[in-house]
């Protein structure tokens, strides 16, 4: 057994997999960063994550040889740092990067002079100087001796860097008065805006590689359902079916990759993340309410059960992430050779498998086969003058049979951390699925992950970033509160309990006081007491997850409206305004502000009181209400919220709606109400 490092002591995958470097990691903290101060010596900061292929690569590399870390180790008080453990640093550093190469990505390798302040850096070093970029240990050599030879010329470069970094993330002199525009021609600005963005012939926004960019397709989807302007409901549509098609989804086992390497979605990089799976679940329910196209809920009911399989806990909790590579090979657990797929199926099924899914005898990505459709089984089926029906069995019992010989193999390491964003996302996810399709059983799931979430990783209103190993560790983040408090509302949504809103609601107020200093607009990433970071960065851009300032927006917008809470009001119309020219210019890195600008021209407001109210709510839900406020009162309790001041309760179940600041007569049947609705 090698030698360990103290990375051993660490409950991150990653770090795990860098504890038997020869590397002397320290983590994040005051050890590292007083032995920095007492001997005067730089840091070089390493970050990753645990499905990411280059940092696998960088470590087999550099990392892993005894010649490079006896520089390292020489040289530099060096920190290993799990970017999905601090998303924080992470942030503040990629920024640091992209502003001195222009670029940035994982792995991220960025030197700091001893009060963290960022002076080099970049991603990738090879271990030899190749195509223009220096090795990794002629890098270490130079940066070691600029420092200590112009200590003071990379001093004040680390100043001027810092102060640029805090600088671009400076929002103290924004509008933060005027009204917001959320006129109808200001929300059709938007949705024609994400269209011309809009890849027309394989779905998705810009070119390769592809990101799901989920927001911006559920805003068309809403859009299309105010306006029935069919070229919205058109371009998402286009988006989800191609995406569904190609690599990007695993056809064999359910869920969805991070992203795909080039336009046609079909090759994957072939990692899968939660908030992925969760983002698209969330948004496929959506498009199923619209459309009840029957392949958006078999993906649903297909998605969930690779995560109730592969991604879950017996604690309801859910983890992070599958890794892309397998014995070092990208792809390697999920592609697979003619050959295979002919000894597994038997030849007659084999031929006709492999021709709906393109296998190829000598591959379709390099040199083995990528599992994707071309079209629809529907569109297969009328083209070969089959039964739709006995074809669709046939390629289940295959894709069964596929999986069973897939599961053999060695499998991606899996992410067991459990982060509490992403887990509120998930969360989300099935509220919805459970909306969307009536099954019982995602909201038993979506109870129970909650459960867990106030249990073990909530003390009063603080929320913990990580769990594992029944142990909570990191305060948390904005989007941890941000994506919990969205969670809860949801939750209160599907099962009618009001705990679940007061809860948000004393949420909401926690994070007011704790993630934002005097007269600021937005929420900083870190608390206000967060120590050891030199910028307390704002977050303001919709990525690969939604910005959970754009997430508080949404919900401060609700829970002002349920608890009529003026702060809460003012505080997300300023947000709103603030960013309001950048939502309507720029709607891809903003859709989801877009969503809750949009909710502020199409809202519904509906309070169900009475004995038996409860058994309203799936009605209700299964409608496509996409910007509703529901609350149900079933029994008369003296803890009333606000919105349910002066609403009968009675023996009858009475339906109060307020749409767009119009509120009609409570009426006793629900499918009056559907009818003001226009459903």
């Amino acid at each position: 057994m090698s030698k360990t490092n103290r990375l051993i002591n660490s409950s991150s995958p990653y770090l795990l997999q860098h504890a038997h470097n020869p590397v002397d990691w320290f983590f994040w903290g005051d050890e590292a960063l007083q032995k920095s101060i007492n001997e005067q010596k730089p840091i070089l900061v390493s970050i990753g994550y645990s499905s990411c292929h280059w940092c696998h690569v960088m470590e087999r590399e550099s990392f892993e040889d005894e010649a490079t870390a006896v520089i390292m180790n020489q040289h530099f008080i060096c920190i290993k740092i799990d970017r999905e453990e601090r998303p924080d640093l992470d942030h503040i550093y990629m920024d640091a990067v992209q502003a001195m190469t222009g670029s940035g990505g994982w792995p991220l390798n960025v030197f700091l002079t001893p009060d963290l302040k960022p002076f080099y850096g970049g991603t990738y070093f090879p271990p030899i100087n190749l195509h223009g970029r220096m090795s990794w240990q002629n890098t270490l050599i130079a940066v070691s001796k600029a420092f200590f030879e112009r200590k003071d010329e990379i001093e004040l470069q680390a100043e001027t860097l810092t102060k640029h970094i805090a600088n671009s993330n400076n929002f103290d002199k924004i509008k933060i008065d005027g009204q917001v525009d959320s006129s109808n021609e200001n929300l059709e600005k938007i949705a024609d805006n994400i269209l011309a963005n809009a890849d027309t012939i394989w779905g998705g926004f810009g070119n390769a590689p592809k990101f799901p960019q989920t927001f911006s397709i559920q805003y068309l989807l809403r859009q299309y359902h105010f306006t029935k302007q069919k070229k919205y409901l058109d371009q998402a549509t286009l988006s989800l079916d191609k995406m569904i098609f190609g690599g990007i989804y695993d056809h064999i086992g359910g869920g969805f990759a991070r992203y795909s390497t080039d336009e046609k979605w079909f090759a994957p990089h072939f990692e899968k993340m939660l908030y992925d799976n969760a983002l698209l679940v969330a948004l496929l329910s959506e498009a199923y309410q619209v459309t009840k196209k029957e392949l958006y809920v078999q993906t649903i009911h297909q998605t969930l059960a690779f995560i109730e399989t592969e991604m879950m806990s017996n604690e309801f909790a859910f983890y992070s992430a599958l890794d892309a590579d397998t014995e070092g090979v990208e792809g390697k657990f999920y592609t697979w050779t003619s050959d295979e797929i002919y000894s597994t199926l038997g030849y007659d099924d084999a031929l006709l498998f492999c021709e709906i899914y393109s296998v190829k005898i000598d591959g379709n990505w390099e040199e083995t086969n990528i599992i994707y459709l071309k079209d629809s089984l529907a569109t297969f089926a009328l083209n070969k003058g089959l039964k739709l029906e006995e074809l669709e069995n046939k390629i289940t019992i295959c894709k069964k049979i596929l999986l069973e010989k897939r599961n053999k193999r060695t499998k991606p390491l899996l992410d067991d951390k459990t982060l509490c964003s992403w887990n509120a996302l998930m969360n989300v996810a099935y509220c919805k699925a459970y909306a969307a399709t009536g099954y019982q059983h995602y909201k038993n799931i979506a109870i129970e992950n909650a459960n867990f979430i106030m249990n073990k990783m909530c003390v009063d209103n603080e929320l913990m970033h990580c769990y594992k190993q029944n142990k909570s560790y990191i305060n948390g983040f904005i989007d941890d509160y941000a994506y919990t408090i969205w969670a809860l509302i949801h939750l209160q949504e599907i099962t009618g309990n009001q705990a679940y809103l007061r809860k948000a609601f004393s949420l909401a107020n926690y994070t007011i006081e704790h993630f934002s200093k005097t007269n600021d607009v937005f929420f900083n990433f870190t608390s206000n007491n967060q120590k050891n970071v030199i910028v307390k960065k704002v977050d303001v851009y919709d990525g690969a997850i939604p910005s959970a300032n754009a997430i508080m927006v949404y919900c401060l917008k609700y829970l002002s409206t349920v608890f009529l809470d003026d702060k809460l009001r003012k505080r997300f119309l300023q947000m709103l305004v603030s960013l309001q020219p950048a939502i309507s210019k720029h709607p891809t890195s903003f859709a989801a502000w877009a969503a809750t600008l949009q909710s502020l021209n199409y809202s519904t407001e509906l309070v169900v009181t009475g004995k038996g109210s409860n058994a309203t709510i799936a009605a209700i839900l299964e409608q496509y209400l996409p910007n509703k406020i529901l609350v149900v009162l079933e029994q008369e309790n003296n803890n009333k919220i606000a919105i349910l001041e002066n609403k009968l309760f009675s023996d009858d179940v009475l339906f109060y709606l307020c749409q767009n600041e119009t509120c009609f007569i409570p009426q006793k049947n629900l499918s009056k109400i559907l009818h003001f609705l226009n459903i």
